[in-house]
């Protein structure tokens, strides 16, 4: 087959834009159309939902996306494939299937089975991440729309094109460069200018939706609907490939991709072409979450105003301590910070107050509940000058955890449910390579000496944050060769240490990707037990990387002169 084929992504977590499935439909030709809902954090909220009602368990915004929808995929011959399946793929595609009688569009549904793991005890969900492999046989049997359960985030395009082409499982360079093109998909518009560093130089003010075009030998185009907002270009493109990703080995259950042979190029206004992926053997285990209540939490955020900020912020920690003594009982966790959110001689309230923020945890949901609120209101008119909160209290909310693990990907019963109901069983690979590091490339030679001038990073270069369990993950680029040869040098574990002190203490790892231009950097636990544990401020770690490119340091005038700096504001 020498036509491209066509994936366009509508959903890039739960909860995302509700038209976007009508937008991609109508919007330009689509072969295939996908929708990520599932992220760690969502695998809980469905776990909670599935305790209140066994039928459910899934994404429910799918169906509803789908009552327009559904009519139109079918009329322009376009495939559905989501994980919107979550904890019950089975019973969203009943639910399909009823709305599609209902609405009265034929339609064949089938849907990929057996990531639900055995659950422990104590834990409250547990699946195995499955590669695409049961995807393309529900394609191939001729389904219209595939429902998963918790598959990769590429899964989703791996499946499709594999059946498309006719890959097989030893297709492991063309599967690459489907697992590559899948992970700029999978976060919808962050690969067409959300969430992007050098925003100010485009209208994102509402950017399309990816579409993928992926050619036989796995190499691709991103690209979005003509028309649509936002802007997809080689910055775009490194900033979502750099989202999430550690090393140089980006493994899955379909393919080990090799991001450090990956090369863009321009193909053209909106247009990036992706070649050059190599593939490995995937390892011989499957990636597994498992979520579980961790217990309860509470916050308060008292407001301080004007003068003596630091002593009031003492006074009041000190009362909040002794109301605890005399309750009898603290929580397990106490945590305070001090946000200087205050200026001198402030015009407004507002500007001339300082936020301080306590975080409770405790096993006991009454020693994060009365126990704070108490402590903390009984103090409105015996505190510090001009006390008050931005809300008091409440009864604390349970917390979740999220832990990964790994087991062997032949104890997986991975099953595509076909539309007719036969199931056929997914064989693991035959042939497995241990996960290893590379060895680390050499640098390029260092940008010769010359004036240079203190500025923030981000001047220079932009990055991309964002979490993996508890362990945040930095990518950071910059647009010009000359640029790399100063941050392949300068951006050491050491230097971002200094740059960003919150890592002290915690286990940084740097991995370079030149053809990227590119530095990716995993800071190990810096988020705790993970997002759903509202460890931090930022808990997924979404903003670290802007906060990295803040950061003053001396930067080469050379650099800061050049045409291709971005605009932005120190």
């Amino acid at each position: 087959m020498t036509e491209p084929l066509r994936i366009g992504n509508a959903s890039g977590f739960y909860g995302d834009r509700f038209d976007a499935v009508r937008e991609m439909l109508t919007g330009g030709p689509l072969d295939v159309l996908t929708g990520d809902y599932l992220a760690e954090l969502t695998m809980l909220i469905l776990g909670r939902s599935r305790l209140k009602d066994p039928a459910r368990g899934y994404a429910t915004t799918f169906l509803r996306q789908l009552e327009e929808g559904l009519g139109l995929a079918r009329e322009r011959g376009v495939k559905i494939v989501t994980n919107a399946g979550g904890l019950n793929p089975a019973g969203l595609a009943d639910a399909v299937r009823v709305l599609a009688e209902k609405a009265g569009v034929p339609v064949r549904v089938a849907h990929v089975e057996g990531d639900s793991l055995p659950v422990p005890d104590g834990y409250l969900t547990a699946n195995a991440y499955l590669g695409g492999a049961g995807i393309a046989a529900c394609l191939r049997a001729g389904a219209d729309v595939v429902v998963t359960g918790r598959v990769t985030d590429a899964a989703l395009v791996t499946g499709p094109a594999a059946a498309h082409f006719g890959w097989g499982p030893e297709d492991h360079d063309a599967l690459a460069g489907a697992v590559v093109a899948g992970h700029v998909l999978e976060c919808g518009t962050q690969a067409t200018g959300g969430n992007y560093s050098f925003f100010r130089g485009h209208d994102i003010r509402r950017p399309g939706f990816p579409v993928a075009e992926i050619h036989a030998d796995g190499t691709s185009v991103i690209t979005k609907h003509d028309g649509t907002g936002g802007v997809v270009d080689l910055g775009t493109v490194t900033a979502q490939l750099l989202y999430e990703t550690g090393g140089a080995r980006y493994a899955g259950p379909d393919v080990t991709a090799r991001l450090d042979t990956v090369r863009l190029s321009a193909d053209g206004p909106d247009r990036v072409r992706i070649s050059g992926a190599r593939g490995e053997a995937p390892p011989p285990t499957l990636k597994a979450g498992l979520t579980r209540l961790g217990g309860w939490r509470n916050e308060v955020v008292l407001v301080l105003t004007g003068l003596d900020i630091e002593d009031k912020a003492k006074l009041v920690r000190d009362q909040i301590a002794d109301a605890f003594a005399r309750a009898g009982r603290q929580p397990d966790e106490v945590r305070w910070e001090l946000v200087r959110t205050d200026r001198a001689d402030a015009a407004t309230e507002e500007t001339a107050s300082a936020l301080l923020r306590l975080v409770v945890r405790d096993q006991d949901p009454d020693v994060v509940g009365r126990a704070l609120s108490g402590a903390a209101i009984e103090l409105a008119l015996g505190s510090y000058p001009g006390f008050h909160v931005t809300a008091p209290p409440g009864k604390g909310a349970p917390y979740g955890v999220f832990e990964a693990r790994y087991v062997p990907a032949g104890d997986v019963n991975h099953v595509a449910v076909l539309p007719d109901g036969r199931r056929e069983a997914q064989e693991p690979a035959a042939r497995t390579q241990v996960l290893a590091d590379v060895e680390q490339p050499a640098l390029p030679a260092p940008l010769a000496a010359g004036p240079t001038r203190t500025a923030p990073l981000g001047l220079v270069a932009g990055a991309r944050s964002g979490d993996k369990g508890g362990d945040a993950n930095i990518g950071v680029w910059v647009r010009s060769d000359e640029a790399w040869r100063w941050l392949a040098h300068e951006l050491t574990v050491e230097r971002l240490r200094e740059l960003l002190p919150e890592t002290a203490g915690l286990t940084v790892v740097r991995h370079v990707l030149p053809n990227l231009r590119a530095l990716n950097f995993t800071v190990h636990g810096l988020l705790g037990e993970g997002v759903a544990a509202q460890h931090r401020f930022d808990p997924q770690a979404k903003a670290v990387g802007e906060w990295l490119r803040a950061r003053r340091l001396e930067i080469p005038v050379a650099l800061l002169d050049s045409a291709d700096a971005p605009e932005v504001h120190a």
